[in-house]
């Protein structure tokens, strides 16, 4: 009989991801230094390393953690729950929520990280395009969807309306830095999808 090897893991990998997800969020990927990793996981060097490998092998853990979260949450916005305009009213109000005030200075670890390493790292380049196509798909549905039943104006085009649409979130991202009010930022949406609607 072939004995284990090694000693079991005693902590919770998905937690520790996130606990280290929150670090790269707030100080970035240069920004973040191993022992900022240690302290927030309460792990050893030896079990952080055994367990994820090395810091970007970490980061990209966190990022596919952000991401996948990110996408749920559209799912559920955008999902059968809703019709598609109330789908797309829903998900726009979800961003202005997540970049109002205060919430909003944090900003989105997404785009942090496109703007600090897209261009410099290939994996997570590919990650993050991979996300802005799977929103891009996901939007684009809604939108047909929306067009089907005669709710989209004149003209409107489903795959035109997504990649608006994903430019003005994350543009609402970037703008959130500035702790805009919710009821500015609410207005601003509202304009968006009623060009959009009929």
């Amino acid at each position: 009989m072939q004995l284990p090897r090694g000693r079991p893991r005693s902590f919770d990998t998905e937690a520790a991801v996130e606990r280290a997800m929150d670090v790269f969020w707030s100080r970035g990927y240069h920004g973040t230094a191993l022992p900022d990793l240690l302290r927030a996981t309460k792990l050893s060097r030896g079990s952080l390393y055994a367990a994820f490998g090395d810091k970007h092998a970490l980061f990209l853990r966190a990022l596919d953690r952000y991401i996948a979260d990110a996408l749920a949450r559209i799912d559920v916005e955008l999902g059968p729950g809703h019709g598609p305009v109330d789908g797309l009213r829903t998900f726009l109000a979800g961003y202005v929520e997540r970049t109002s005030g205060a919430r909003g200075r944090r900003g989105c670890l997404l785009v942090a990280t496109a703007m600090e390493l897209a261009g410099h790292d290939a994996e997570v380049e590919a990650r993050i395009r991979g996300f802005f196509k799977a929103m891009e798909t996901k939007l684009a549905g809604a939108f047909s969807r929306a067009k089907k039943a005669g709710e989209l104006a004149t003209g409107v085009e489903p795959a035109n309306a997504a990649r608006i649409f994903i430019c003005f979130v994350e543009g609402l991202r970037v703008t959130g830095k500035t702790a805009p009010t919710r009821a500015s930022s609410q207005a601003t949406a509202d304009a968006l999808l009623d060009r959009f609607i009929r």
